[in-house]
């Protein structure tokens, strides 16, 4: 970050004081003192702690100047032939550190002289990439460790209070996922220990402002360690005010401006109450090995927090972007409550109800961290993650096709008049076969394939079912069938073809639906407006989505041959005729010749409307009158899905993401019953139009009913 930048804008601002947060500047010196050369007050420690405790090695060896228990290891080495020495003395395993940095980076665990050369050079490039420093050293590593530090606060006279003491073991690559305070299950006495060493270490150097002193606990030998010093609020900083009811950063602004009272005076009233756990809700994909997850989130619901028993600290909500530059953290859920067992039940509860759409998050990995065996006992550590196994209820998009897009029936109802069109499946009927099949609500959300099919990897067991036009099929490059309900176990891959008969859509549905939101009142993606469905789009490779866990297994059943409908050479469409007919606009033989013609499908057709190709029209009226220049034109008139609208001289079949009104005549229009048709047409077919009256088509529609009814 450019500091220069920075302090300009403050200076410009009249900005008096400038607050760190928690990372960036947060423990850089040179920034520090560049504040205060500029008579801008630094909201945390002065320059020269952070320079004392901003190289672990020196800090290392103040905290062994002082007393507080230290692992045996090294100062800065400056050869690998050092640094085997060292860890000869030591004894493997040793932990190889750069002395610069935080955030679990520049740390690797070294089991031998092997490990440790072929190491060496590369955590020197971290701590220089990254930090500016190559300096490394070497200490004891304990194999079953717990991460436990002591929130500590000065007032840069001497002073200092210890806040409780924080369990930070459960991590991942060294990178903290919950914290929780108090630390459960020490020893009897460890925990005021822990404390008075922390208050000791931050005394000598009359530390000011909030600060972190980590340690090492071994859980083997029941001793702790010193660690080092984090000087600036941590992430984690939440469970600590939410059992002591202070607000740190209110303090760290206070002590700045001079206005914070003494800390013998605080201290008289601050008693600790209850437990918090903090869960770290990050844009990232554990199936995938923790990926980041940038992109557009589509729907950001949290649970009621009352800043109390449930607190979240978050920066989003929906149609933010999550970038891909920085941390991609969310959000920071804190649940407090009297118990360890209550505050970890709230937590899980606090998160159940946390829905967020749009990009992969951690929200079910945090969930099984919480319920799995470490965690819930009390006896986290540091690597307990690694024998955790992760599931989901998720499959991930290899490869999206031609155009796949999640569709539910009938869509988005209510807002046609509004322009907001309905959307939902172009072939509803194979939609609804195929939910009737599994069981589902015929209505249920499923994926809409176009042309050639998506490559998904399932990562939980499920029941699907492929339905509409021919598509080939394969699980784990066996053949497998339409139309029938298929088990898909988890690693599985399912390979969509391409549409190679008649007919352009085929929909996959999955039992008990796919885990999309709504949006206004439907799951159904409307690409052209950005929204529903996944991120608003067609489905593209890496995308993950969510499915209802798997509760019936069953598998087998297939749609009556009977209920399948072969698709003709030439498709018969029924139509109502109306309202713009002959002979207000066009002429009585031309209505014959429109009844009497099998149209040909244009290449250019989507889901906005399938182009036809056919006799010219011929006009009763010369041109529009007020409306326009052309004859087709009319003024602004309501449309139906289904509708034909004479663009100019070319009809149009209205689709489901069509416009809902247009300035163009209409002389016929599909019964709802064939509506499902428009699904099937692609370039090159014939359709013709068969009029019916009103009254069949309420007749079909009343038959269609029953039929569904059973």
């Amino acid at each position: 970050m450019a500091v220069d930048k920075i302090l300009a804008i403050a200076k410009a601002s009249g900005a008096r004081a400038i607050h760190p947060g928690y990372g960036f500047l947060s423990e850089n010196a040179a920034f520090a003192q560049a504040c205060e050369d500029a008579g801008i007050a630094f909201v945390g420690p002065t320059p020269e702690q952070l320079r004392v405790f901003g190289l672990k090695h020196t800090a290392r060896a103040l905290a062994r100047q002082h007393g507080v228990p230290m692992l045996e290891g090294t100062e800065l080495l400056d050869s690998v032939e050092s640094a085997i020495a060292a860890a000869r003395d030591i004894g493997y395993p040793v932990m190889l550190k750069s002395t610069a940095g935080g955030g679990g980076i520049g740390m690797r665990v070294c089991r031998s002289a092997e490990e440790l050369a072929d190491s060496f050079e590369a955590v020197k490039r971290l701590g220089q990439n990254n930090f500016s420093d190559a300096g490394v050293f070497i200490e004891k590593y304990i194999q079953r460790a717990r991460h436990l530090e002591v929130q500590v606060f000065g007032d840069g006279q001497g002073e200092v209070l210890a806040l409780g003491v924080r369990d930070c073991s459960v991590q991942r690559r060294n990178q903290k996922v919950l914290e929780e305070t108090p630390a459960p299950n020490l020893p009897h006495g460890m925990a005021e220990e822990l404390c008075a060493a922390a208050v000791k270490l931050a005394r000598a150097v009359n530390y000011r402002s909030a600060g972190t002193v980590e340690f090492v606990f071994d859980s083997d030998d029941q001793r702790f360690y010193f660690l080092e010093v984090n000087t600036r609020l941590q992430v984690e900083h939440g469970v600590t005010e939410q059992v002591w009811g202070v607000d740190l950063v209110s303090w760290m602004v206070q002590l700045a401006a001079g206005d914070l009272p003494p800390l013998d005076q605080l201290q008289a009233g601050l008693k600790p109450v209850g437990h918090a756990i903090q869960a770290r809700l990050y844009a990232e994909d554990p199936g995938r090995d923790f990926q980041p997850c940038p992109g557009l989130l589509t729907a950001a619901d949290f649970p009621p927090a009352d800043g109390r028993t449930l607190r979240i600290d978050t920066w989003v909500e929906a149609g933010c972007e999550i970038p891909p530059y920085f941390d991609p953290m969310i959000a920071k859920l804190i649940r407090w409550a009297p118990t360890r067992e209550d505050a970890s039940a709230g937590l899980i509860d606090a998160l159940n109800e946390t829905r967020l759409y749009g990009v992969e998050t951690n929200r079910d990995y945090l969930r099984q961290i919480i319920a799995d065996a470490p965690f819930a006992s009390g006896q986290p550590w540091t690597r307990c993650l690694e024998d955790l196994v992760y599931h989901a209820d998720t499959f991930e998009v290899l490869s999206g096709g031609t155009q796949t897009s999640v569709q539910d029936y009938p869509g988005r109802l209510g807002y046609w008049a509004v322009g907001v069109p309905p959307s939902g499946p172009m072939d509803s009927r194979a939609l609804r076969q195929g939910n009737g099949l599994l069981g589902n609500a015929e209505g249920c959300a499923a994926l809409e394939i176009t042309m050639s099919g998506p490559l998904l990897r399932f990562n939980t067991d499920a029941v699907i079912a492929v339905t509409g036009a021919q598509i080939p099929i394969t699980l784990d490059g066996e053949p497998r069938a339409m139309n029938a309900a298929l088990l898909v176990c988890a690693g599985s891959t399912l390979a969509l073809g391409t549409i190679a008969g008649a007919g352009v859509r085929s929909y996959l549905c999955v039992r008990g639906g796919l885990d999309v939101p709504d949006y206004l009142g439907s799951k159904s993606t409307f690409t052209l407006g950005q929204f529903g469905g996944h991120g608003g789009r067609a489905l593209r490779a890496g995308d993950v989505l969510h499915i209802a866990p798997l509760v019936d297994r069953s598998a087998g059943q297939r749609i009556a041959d009977e209920a399948l409908e072969a698709l003709p050479d030439i498709r018969s469409i029924r139509v109502i005729y109306g309202p713009h007919a002959a002979p207000e606009y066009f002429t009585e033989a031309y209505i014959e010749t429109f009844f009497a013609t099998d149209w040909e499908v244009h290449f250019n057709s989507s889901r906005t409307g399938v182009r036809l190709i056919g006799p010219k029209p011929e006009w009763v009226r010369a041109d529009g009158g007020e409306a326009g220049l052309h004859p087709s034109n009319i003024h602004d008139n309501p449309y139906a899905i289904g509708a034909v609208d004479f663009t100019g001289d070319m009809p149009v079949i209205l689709g489901p993401d069509g416009p809902s009104l247009g300035g163009f005549v209409c002389p016929v229009t599909i019964i709802e019953a064939d509506l499902w048709q428009l699904g099937q047409l692609k370039a090159g077919d014939r359709v013709r139009f068969t009029p019916v009256s009103v009254e069949a088509c309420h007749a079909e529609r009343c038959r269609g009913e029953l039929v569904r009814e059973g």
